[in-house]
């Protein structure tokens, strides 16, 4: 099959209950969404507001999804449906060891609807701390 590349819109809400503190994020951006056979590419860039930049890329295939930051905040989330996975987040003020386990992973893809949908359901343990919920809901459409 052959190789997609569209610019898109892309918009990605986060949702933290920390025992019922709630904490919503939702960030607008333009980026490009690329496709090959069952492999799904989003990158973007976020510019913060001490104009430091932070480049995404978001790999999607069945049943697993990969969130990998690199710039002012570096990581590489994985998310694999009923499973825990590790990683560490370094940013400007240190370095902060997650523990992820993902309870469940939806995806409606680009070509199947006028817009893509990602929603990632799962729990994170900082340096070993209390876990919290978190909901992720990322959409996004063609530009134009």
């Amino acid at each position: 099959m052959d190789a997609l590349q569209k610019q898109v819109l892309i918009e990605l809400r986060t949702t933290i209950d920390d025992h019922g503190q709630m904490e919503y994020n939702t960030l607008r951006q333009s980026g490009t969404f690329f496709k090959k056979d069952r492999l799904d590419v989003l990158t973007y860039e976020e510019k913060t507001e001490d104009d430091m930049t932070t480049k995404n890329l978001i790999t999607i295939q069945d049943g697993k999804v990969s969130v990998k930051r690199t710039g002012e905040v570096a990581m590489n989330q994985q998310f694999r449906a009923d499973q825990i996975t590790e990683n560490v987040l370094k940013h400007p003020y240190g370095t902060i060891h997650m523990e992820t386990y993902t309870n469940k992973i939806t995806y409606q893809r680009l070509d199947e609807a006028d817009m893509g949908k990602l929603a990632i359901s799962y729990t994170v343990k900082l340096n070993g701390q209390e876990e919290r919920k978190h909901e992720l809901s990322l959409t996004f459409k063609e530009e134009g």
